[in-house]
């Protein structure tokens, strides 16, 4: 065989053998048999090793894994991972069409698709190769598993058609049911132990760092949402519909539905009709299906105000309740916890279930020694739904929940319409002030990830750290050498954890550089009760200083929008605590930004009520610091051109179709300067 030969028979084998994996998995229609499709494979891997340097990166050969990582590399989502909105009755999808209707006038269409209990993917494409694979993580950031997606063969390497220069699509990678069952059977067989259930065994894949090992579990994937700047269509349905012309695996049980009582039938379909698929669905996702609706309606700041999921009924077991323990929150809150039988539901063994507070204890009539019915709320976590009286000892007395922290002693206090008891130590209970500065270093708030794995408890228990203040003045000489076994949990083995030399410097850098994080992550870092990252946003935009948000009155903070009364009740309890105010101090004089950005006030809304769109690379800023100003100006960052889109920011290598379509729709196109000169800022 000659060179020129070799060569084109490597790339008619890598065509043919991707041909057979769509037929395969993607149409469940094979058309050769499982030898003739090893005899293919294994010709062109023989080729490959022959003629390397004719070997195509994304050959179908990758499928069958080699390549060990070290660590799986962190990466930033380009369009944040949003969680779904659960709902479990019809009731809660009425309301949910009815908040809608209150903001679209027009027809709506919902796309109804199942919920598979799998592991979130995001897949980008650009020009038809597959170069990143990226799980859900945080919603923030997540681990490149590319190497190990590779392995997969419903995922397509190359795409065929008429595809976007660049995009993402996402999905959900998961076992199915029979696969589930020949792994289980072949680790007993091996004296391993079984996974517990198909979703774990998934997730435990994707972390494998050898992809030779990966590529011999038979993951499965589908995909659910396309996204991108230069997508075929405005809707979601016609953009799947086009995304499974390119060789993408789409559930053929996706619906468009009219009305909410076609929801409601599909809902009700898929009751019954999941349990006969192989592999898990634990509910529906109801979709608005228009483009601009879904930029009309907008999100939170964890999931979309267009989106819903509808869950069925879980699965349900009786145990028997040994004891009740109460965990100490982060913000004080005191969580009651039910020691149970060990119960096996829905594929995990089932130990501990929340009882969530006081009145559903009173409601449950709960007493030690009942057998009680548990469920896994959302088909994640255990929650004790009833007690079998019929089964409860005559000595059974009532549980009354208890006056004084389990953890500091402090009495527990219950504020008027809550129904929660909160430990009011907030700067003295152990659990309260860990758990404060696990939020204080976590990624959305200082993004201190170097003090991660347990280092917090090691410093606060060596009596390094008392408050978030003291991470700024820590030293190497302090921290380097220090150790400390930390015990066994449900969740994790014994575990050793020590500050070796690298490790004390890697964890000094990331504080010295959570020094450059902007004000408003600051306030949210503080850990203030009810201020979320969005409040926080909105009251370091309106005060500016946080010397000004220390002195505001109620009034001055329930004047501003979304910010209710229980909210600016907790924010002035918080700067009313002198201690507060000292730990304020430290950080300020750490070096920490106090502050937002001065600009002038008259143009601080100069953008409000215009939308952008961002495209292109440009020479002063990276696209994520101009849709910051757009944000800071008052402004709205939609993720595709349509007919409300008021400007289209134009950079290097902006796609043609891009500008064409806003040439079409009558778009201004602007460049990078002339938006700086509409925000005064060039």
């Amino acid at each position: 065989m000659t060179r020129d030969e070799a060569r084109h028979r490597m790339k008619e084998l890598a065509e043919l053998i991707e041909k057979h994996n769509y037929n395969y998995y993607v149409l469940s229609r094979p058309v050769i048999s499982d030898h003739e499709y090893d005899l293919l494979i294994n010709e062109l891997i023989e080729l490959e090793k022959a003629y390397p340097e004719y070997a195509d990166p994304n050959s179908p050969t990758q499928r069958v894994g080699g390549q060990v990582t070290k660590e799986f590399m962190t990466v930033t989502h380009k369009y944040p991972m949003l969680s779904l909105a659960n709902t479990y009755s019809h009731d809660e999808v009425l309301d949910f069409d009815k908040r809608i209707r209150k903001v679209i006038t027009s027809d709506i269409d919902y796309v109804c698709e199942l919920k598979y209990d799998g592991v979130a993917i995001g897949l980008i494409y650009v020009n038809g190769i597959l170069i990143r694979a990226v799980t859900r993580g945080d919603g923030i950031q997540g681990d490149d598993v590319t190497t190990n997606v590779k392995t997969i063969k419903s995922i397509p390497l190359k795409l065929k058609g008429n595809f976007p220069r660049e995009f993402e699509i996402r999905g959900e990678i998961f076992l199915p049911h029979d696969d589930f069952q020949k792994i289980n059977k072949k680790r007993i067989k091996n004296g391993e132990l079984p996974f517990a259930n198909p979703r774990n065994a998934a997730s435990g894949s994707l972390k494998i760092l050898d992809s030779a090992k990966v590529a011999k579990r038979p993951l499965d994937c589908t995909l659910y949402s396309l996204l991108g700047e230069d997508i075929p269509h405005r809707n979601h349905y016609d953009n799947l519909l086009e995304a499974k012309k390119w060789g993408f695996k789409i559930s053929e049980y996706i619906q468009l539905c009219r009305n909410i009582n076609e929801v409601f039938n599909y809902i009700k379909n898929w009751d019954t009709a999941r349990k006969k698929l192989n592999y898990d669905v634990d509910g529906i996702v109801i979709k608005v299906n228009s483009y601009v609706q879904q930029h009309q309606l907008g999100s939170t700041a964890k999931s979309s105000r267009w989106a819903i999921a509808y869950k069925y009924k879980a699965e349900e077991a009786s145990t028997k309740l040994l004891s009740i323990s109460y965990q100490v929150g982060r913000t004080g809150t005191i969580t009651p916890v039910a020691n149970l039988e060990p119960v096996q539901l829905s594929g995990t063994k089932v130990k501990r279930a929340s009882l969530h507070n006081a009145d559903i204890m009173k409601k449950l009539d709960i007493r030690i020694g009942d057998y009680v019915l548990v469920e896994k709320g959302g088909e994640i976590i255990p929650k004790i739904i009833g007690v079998d009286e019929s089964r409860r000892s005559r000595f059974a007395e009532p549980v009354r929940f208890i006056s004084n922290c389990p953890e500091c002693g402090s009495i527990l206090i219950r504020k008027e319409g809550e129904s929660n008891h909160y430990c009011p130590n907030e700067l003295g209970c152990p659990p309260q002030i860990k758990g404060r500065m696990e939020h204080f270093i976590s990624r959305r708030a200082m993004n201190i990830d170097s003090l991660g794995e347990g280092k917090i408890e090691i410093l606060y228990d060596k009596g390094l750290i008392h408050d978030i203040s003291d991470f700024y003045s820590l030293t190497f000489d302090q921290i380097n050498g220090i150790e400390k076994v930390l015990p066994a949990t449900e969740e994790k083995k014994e575990r050793k954890v020590s500050f070796k030399e690298k490790t004390a410097q890697n964890i000094l850098k990331g504080i010295e550089q959570s020094k450059d994080v902007p004000f408003e992550r600051v306030l949210y870092a503080l850990g203030i009760r009810h201020v979320g990252e969005n409040v926080a946003r909105k009251l370091a935009t309106h005060f500016m200083t946080i010397d000004n948000l220390i002195k505001a009155c109620f009034e001055e903070l329930t004047n501003i929008e979304e910010i209710g009364e229980k909210i600016a009740v907790s924010v002035q309890q918080f700067f009313n605590d002198e201690r507060n105010i000292i730990i304020i101090r430290k950080l300020r004089s750490a070096g920490l930004h106090m502050e937002t950005e001065k600009k002038d006030k008259s143009k601080a809304n100069i953008l409000k009520g215009k939308s952008f769109i961002i495209s292109g690379t440009f020479k002063n800023h990276t696209r994520d610091e101009l849709k910051e100003i757009i944000i800071n100006y008052g402004g709205r960052n939609v993720s595709s051109i349509s007919s409300i889109t008021d400007y289209v920011i134009a950079g290097d290598k902006t796609g043609p179709s891009k500008l064409e379509k806003a040439k079409k729709l009558g778009i201004p196109v602007i460049s990078e300067e002339i938006f700086m000169e509409m925000t005064g800022k060039n």
